[in-house]
């Protein structure tokens, strides 16, 4: 399978993140417009505004409407107990799960993908886009990256269809995660694919998954419709 080159937008999103992480950028400074940022890096303003809303998804950046972009507070976290795949959530509860698969490519990490699963640039990863669903109700929508070296002898239905079952078949140990929730508006795009109107209310959720090794095996950015999923914590 061959190497795909990084999009435009993710190398403008791990530049800006790169400079917020540095402090070029302080948490409030509002962020040059739209049309600056498409200058700047020579893009269309379409693309500069992607690697933007990609900055807003993950938290690092809040969008004000008739304001503008700006450097998020740091968030309260809160983490919620257990590492349980979607199959599991949804069949525990007497639904049928199932899933469509978007894209599914091998390609080469970015930034934030590199930090978050502890490889190198010089790793590739399995990058793919799914829609999950519960009785056929779309629920949640996905961007799921997990080191190629990991699943290399993996086919491609072992890791699309039920992930963490496969990875448990193949003698690995499922361990901890971390995950970050948090409240959005879903874009355009994503409302197409969960079937719900532009803007209203989704849950985000940002999870790493690790093997009880410490090996982190999934990266996931998660959006669910907000009126069809919740999440609960133990204490």
């Amino acid at each position: 399978m061959a190497r795909k080159s990084v999009p435009n937008y993710v190398k403008i999103h791990d530049a800006l993140k790169d400079e917020v992480e540095k402090g070029i950028w302080k948490i409030g400074q509002r962020l040059p417009s739209e049309r600056d940022l498409a200058e700047r890096f020579t893009v269309s303003r379409m693309t500069a505004r992607q690697a933007v809303t990609a900055l807003v998804d993950e938290g690092i950046l809040d969008r004000r409407v008739g304001s503008g972009t700006y450097v998020a507070s740091r968030r309260v976290r809160e983490k919620m107990r257990g590492t349980t795949s979607f199959t599991e959530i949804i069949s525990s509860q007497g639904k049928v799960p199932s899933t469509e698969v978007l894209s599914y490519i091998r390609t080469a990490p970015n930034e934030v993908e590199c930090e978050k699963l502890n490889i190198t640039k010089k790793d590739s990863i399995i990058r793919m886009e799914r829609i999950r669903y519960a009785d056929n109700v779309p629920i949640c929508y996905e961007v799921a990256s997990i080191p190629f070296k990991l699943v290399k002898s993996f086919d491609k239905k072992e890791i699309t269809s039920n992930f963490f079952k496969t990875l448990e078949s193949h003698g690995h140990e499922i361990g901890r995660s971390e995950q970050i929730v948090s409240a959005k508006r879903v874009s355009t795009e994503v409302s197409e694919y969960l079937k719900t109107r532009v803007g209203a209310a989704i849950l985000g959720l940002t999870q790493v998954s690790y093997l009880v090794d410490g090996t982190a095996f999934e990266y996931v950015l998660s959006q669910y419709v907000g009126d069809r999923f919740e999440f609960y914590l133990e204490r």
